[in-house]
């Protein structure tokens, strides 16, 4: 985005990764589109392995610094379990380990370039994905007044074949290979595939591609049961040793990627308006969000359940959309947040070949009674009432069928 003036930003913050589209981003924001700086930004969200000799790749590639933050525990209290108290589950499949890393990166981002008194943010997020909206628009709300630059709406580099002759041309090492052909992008709630060999929806994905979870029928023939423990909504322990958010989805990540529980391949509606496919791994929230529903079955009273379940969908739309500081999503976010007062207990599941089970639920706070749900003689309903019950329920049906 160029300024009313029509000059170009010299100083810039770059959403940094070491892969290959915001490699080249950083070396062609200084070679051909004018800046004088760019400081390479990355945050740390869980990518393992990846971040390995970033800092040094950064400042090679032409980075006047680069800031590295770890942002793990952040993401998965302050995103990650927020979004599980809601349920927010995308058409039906997608847990949105993307939609919600790209908030706390943005917010971090923005940081960034205020501290170092930049003129704006660069991202690489192409022009036809959801990134795009979910960067800006965090961008927006916490910093109007920063300049955004997306250079995969301005370049004249159309495809990753053009991409990586620049690469080449300016001596930048990419992670691309004939041995990779795809894309991944990893935090510590899931690991998503799109492009390459996955564009074509009816080619399965390669065994080889996965990382976080093993095929399910090569996961052990014996199945695992498992406890959680819950605080008024979010997980504290897993089978009873107290954890923090970090290191708890950590943990569910290995129990259920070693029974190859987490595994989904979805076609999903883009908020520009196409469809893409996408393969993602995502074991440790497959087993929260399970599980805290199953909680919730047992804690929360039937209206509330059904008001909770009916902007469910809204929800996870606006996560999905990049609308996470949007004042719906915030109070939505209250409301969700005040029905958690008593989402309080322990669930167990169990894990078999790729299959999750909740096997038993218990809270101080459930409003299960035996007493009254029994198929045996109880003390404390009287069968007789029901009819008087269905014959009100009934009434408006007894009026129309008489109109007829």
């Amino acid at each position: 985005m160029i300024s009313k003036s029509g000059s170009r930003p010299k100083k810039i913050v770059l959403a940094y990764s070491g892969g290959l589209d915001t490699s080249i981003i950083l070396k062609w924001l200084l070679t051909d589109y004018g800046a004088t700086e760019v400081i390479a930004f990355c945050a740390d969200v869980g990518q393992g392995e990846e971040l390995t000799g970033l800092n040094d790749k950064a400042i090679r590639t032409g980075a006047s610094k680069c800031h590295i933050r770890d942002l793990r525990e952040e993401f998965v209290r302050d995103y990650v379990f927020p979004a599980a108290r809601a349920n927010a589950i995308y058409e039906g499949q997608y847990l949105l380990g993307t939609a919600l890393a790209r908030p706390v990166i943005a917010k971090h981002l923005v940081e960034v370039a205020l501290l170092e008194g930049a003129e704006a943010i660069a991202h690489g997020a192409t022009g036809k994905g959801n990134d795009q909206v979910r960067f800006e628009l965090t961008a927006m709300a916490l910093a109007p007044h920063l300049k955004i630059v997306a250079p995969w709406r301005e370049w004249a580099l159309a495809s990753r074949g053009e991409l990586i002759k620049f690469a080449q041309d300016h001596d930048i090492p990419v992670p691309v290979t004939v041995d990779k052909p795809y894309s991944m992008d990893r935090n510590l709630l899931h690991i998503s595939f799109e492009g390459g060999i996955l564009e074509d929806p009816w080619v399965a994905p390669r065994e080889d591609m996965f990382v976080l979870t093993v095929a399910p029928e090569k996961a052990p023939d014996r199945p695992e049961e498992i406890e959680i423990d819950f605080e008024r909504g979010d997980p504290v322990a897993v089978n009873g040793q107290k954890l923090g958010p970090a290191d708890l989805l950590a943990r569910l990540n290995q129990l259920a990627g070693a029974h190859g529980v987490g595994r989904i391949d979805i076609v999903e509606s883009r908020f520009v308006g196409m469809k893409s496919r996408g393969v993602y791994e995502t074991p440790g929230g497959t087993i929260l969000h399970l599980a805290h529903r199953s909680l919730e079955s047992l804690t929360l009273d039937r209206e509330v359940l059904s008001l909770k379940e009916s902007v469910l969908g809204r929800y996870a739309t606006m996560v999905y959309n990049g609308f996470w500081l949007a004042p719906e999503r915030l109070a939505l976010q209250t409301m969700i947040d005040q029905t958690q007062a008593r989402v309080t207990g322990t669930v167990r599941l169990k894990l078999y070949k790729g299959g999750l089970w909740v096997t038993g639920r218990r809270s101080p706070f459930s409003l299960y009674s035996e007493a009254y749900a029994t198929f045996e003689r109880d003390e404390v309903y009287d069968q007789a009432d029901a009819g008087g019950f269905i014959r009100c329920q009934g009434l408006r049906l007894r009026v129309g069928a008489g109109v007829k």
